[in-house]
């Protein structure tokens, strides 16, 4: 068994983009129990690269607003948007101070030249890079700067690929990996973490259940996941149940100008 050697997830086509990325039309709450946040790291390339503080930034993909506490606490005035409505609903009552609508990355609804940056946490490989990109120019204002950034399981170590692979998790990109980001933007900073989540036994079920291949699966393929990883972690591994686990991640983080 042997990581993925590609950049980004392959789809058949633009249609299968879309339908993938609507698996997340539900599961919010659980999205946003089961999910980890950002190192501090991420949004300190902001400021590291020049973008004033505070900058009006505008968190696209937003979800449940991982990404966008880390920057509204940095002291950033932070707008939000995702194209699903039960996100939304969860980030308006996570943040009741934040602007946040329903929007895709390639379609803000924003004005022209209205922000000073723009992220995208967990989101860029369910878009079109190039209308995307396009967007990110429109919206930023000169001297701005794009900021995209990913947690993704550490599969250097062998149990978590098998891990990985049980819960299709999304080991769709190689370590060392760089999205495509396309004209004006060039990339200017990245950084490549490591870091380790305590989750218990229990929890990795519910992580398991905010995956996109979960959220489109039907009732037996569900149960038949839920059987390989019991079997996995109970039996393979020898967890106990509840048992509390070091689990790896790794965040690759990149910011961006016009070049």
């Amino acid at each position: 068994m042997k990581p993925s050697t590609k950049d980004t997830p392959a789809f058949r086509d633009a249609a299968h983009r879309r339908s993938s990325a609507g698996s997340f039309s539900t599961g919010a709450s659980a999205y946003d129990l089961a999910r980890p946040s950002y190192p501090v790291e991420v949004t300190a390339l902001l400021a590291e690269t020049g973008t004033p503080s505070p900058a009006t930034v505008v968190d696209v993909g937003a979800g449940t607003g991982k990404l966008t506490s880390l920057l509204a606490t940095a002291g950033h005035r932070v707008l939000a948007c995702d194209p699903s409505a039960d996100m939304v609903r969860a980030l308006r009552r996570n943040h009741p101070g934040i602007p946040a609508w329903r929007a895709t990355a390639e379609q803000t609804a924003l004005a022209d030249a209205t922000v000073d940056a723009y992220t995208a946490a967990q989101t860029w490989h369910w878009v079109d890079p190039t209308r995307a990109s396009a967007e990110a120019d429109r919206v930023v204002r000169p001297g701005g700067a794009l900021l995209l950034c990913w947690n993704t399981l550490d599969v250097r170590h062998p149990w978590v690929l098998r891990l990985s692979r049980i819960m299709h998790s999304g080991d769709v990109q190689r370590q060392g990996f760089y999205p495509d980001v396309r004209a004006p933007w060039r990339l200017r900073e990245e950084r490549r973490l490591t870091w380790i989540q305590g989750v218990s036994t229990f929890d990795l079920f519910d992580l398991m259940a905010t995956r996109s291949y979960w959220l489109r699966a039907g009732e037996r393929t569900r149960e038949k996941m839920t059987a390989n990883l019991t079997w996995y972690l109970y039996e393979r591994l020898g967890f106990g149940p509840g048992q509390l686990v070091p689990l790896p991640y790794r965040t690759d983080a990149f910011l961006y100008r016009r070049g």
